[in-house]
């Protein structure tokens, strides 16, 4: 497979990637193309953003989540039909986790056999930034930088200096040359960009950064440099063997099991391989949000993922009869998966400005925020105790990013931590992992492709839940 892909990236963190992405996938997508969206991870806010800009999703690439076979399978699953795939880097480009770069962009472009296109910040800088271009394309000659985007341009006097400096010294062309932004484009928070389900007029901002693609960037040419590819690898050879199950030992349900997602602007973060997974092992999902109804339609198991839910920390603690529902139906053993802030949701309350807003009550926690994330980063569990959806012994590679603390957390031999932290933070004392009955909640968040066991465990309890109280899948007892 050689279809059409680049790879942007840039020198660092905050150079203007992500609203160049945007902007090229939009503009592409206007002009009729059909535009695959992945994001190098971990991440759900940039590419909930891309996802936008494509009417696709953007699906996550990350090696320390997947290897290297799983992410070549998911590029070409994922974009059969595609006219042009992109895929946005994170932070700079050969900023990885050790001192050979592993996890960086780099390693992905190399992987891939993908183009890079260089965004770069031209703040007070002009012929110093060919010598950071030359430096990129010698540091790795292997990885192949085949244009550069400047961005935050002050002027045309600044564009022809610093354009001539790269075309001359580094034999690489500009392709474009953004000016300074107005920062109401794209609002910002945390660390990144404000969740898309929370900007009022998040189409309007991608309408603006496509405008500014089509009128500032060579999208043709662009679009050209993208289609001289080389072959994805073959691992028809591999030895690797990925988790399987047959359909027969998957489960016995009379009914597909319904899972419920709840998914709203205050919890929006999910990958969309995970949601896949759980259809792909026989799952029918159920959306809903505590911000938006006050009943629990009837569920065989139900995933909250994360998200901000202080944001909505009122509107959460005010809806009793959700609340209520959720904290009945743990109770009675139905399968429930949490993440960050599903996790939240699930303790007792969340504390903002000494103020304490209620919440499920399933797990005994009381939780705080802070200014400085508390936990940032990968993450490596062992999993050293009984719980309802991994085996004793399993480590489980993830990544976590959380302001919240725990201010309380009472034990018990119905509620303890069923996983030790062998890197990141987790929640309490290097420890993760709540488990109360089938409820397990946790500050790492996993990817599906990366830990296939979840979606099958998952809907296995979901069909065992149904299957225990006489009743087909789809269909709870009132509880």
């Amino acid at each position: 497979m050689n279809s059409p892909r680049i790879i942007v990236s840039a020198l660092r963190g905050g150079s203007g990637k992500t609203i160049l992405s945007i902007g090229i996938i939009g503009a592409w997508k206007q002009q009729g193309n059909t535009v695959i969206p992945f994001k190098k991870g971990p991440d759900y806010i940039d590419a909930g953003w891309l996802t936008l800009a494509a009417g696709q999703p953007c699906y996550n690439l990350d090696s320390f989540l997947l290897t290297s076979r799983q992410i070549v399978d998911s590029v070409i699953q994922h974009s059969k039909d595609s006219s042009v795939m992109l895929i946005e880097g994170n932070r700079g480009l050969y900023d990885g986790i050790d001192l050979e770069g592993a996890t960086s962009t780099a390693e992905l472009a190399k992987l891939l056999h993908a183009p890079v296109i260089l965004c770069i910040d031209c703040t007070k800088s002009t012929r110093t930034v060919a010598a950071a271009v030359m430096g990129c394309q010698n540091f790795d000659p292997a990885v192949r930088i085949e244009g550069v985007v400047l961005n935050r341009i002050a002027g045309s006097r600044h564009e022809k200096i610093v354009r001539t400096s790269i075309e001359h010294h580094c034999g690489i062309p500009v392709l474009g040359a953004m000016p300074v932004l107005d920062n109401q484009i794209f609002p910002e928070r945390h660390m990144g960009l404000v969740p898309t389900a929370e900007h009022a007029w998040a189409m309007k901002s991608v309408e603006a950064a496509s405008k500014l693609a089509m009128t500032y960037v060579d999208l043709d040419r662009l679009q050209h440099i993208a289609a001289q590819v080389g072959l994805l690898p073959d691992f028809k050879t591999d030895t690797e063997i990925l988790p399987a199950m047959a359909p027969s030992e998957r489960f016995q349900c009379k009914e597909l099991p319904r899972i419920g997602v709840i998914r709203d602007t205050a919890f929006q973060f999910y990958y969309p391989e995970n949601l896949e997974a759980l259809v792909s092992e026989g799952a029918e999902l159920v959306y809903l949000s505590p911000l938006l109804q006050t009943e629990i339609p009837a569920l065989d198991a139900l995933y909250i993922g994360g998200g901000f839910p202080e944001t909505h920390a009122q509107a959460l603690s005010e809806n009793l009869s959700f609340k209520t529902g959720v904290k009945r139906l743990a109770d009675a053993g139905l399968p429930i998966y949490a993440e960050c802030g599903g996790l939240m949701y699930l303790g007792e309350s969340i504390v903002l400005d000494g103020i304490s807003y209620p919440m499920c009550g399933v797990l005994p926690i009381h939780f705080g925020l802070q200014k400085k994330p508390q936990g940032h980063g990968y993450t490596i569990v062992t999993v050293d105790q009984e719980n309802p959806f991994y085996p004793v012994g399993m480590e489980i590679r993830g990544h976590e990013f959380h302001y919240s603390s725990v201010m309380s957390f009472d034990a018990s031999e119905s509620c303890n931590l069923v996983f030790s932290m062998k890197r990141g933070a987790g929640f309490l004392n290097h420890r993760d992992g709540v488990c109360y009955k089938n409820t397990l909640a946790t500050y790492t968040h996993i990817h599906a492709l990366g830990t296939p066991i979840w979606a099958v465990s998952l809907v296995r309890k979901a069909c065992g839940f149904a299957t225990r109280n006489n009743i087909g899948g789809g269909q709870l007892l009132s509880v």
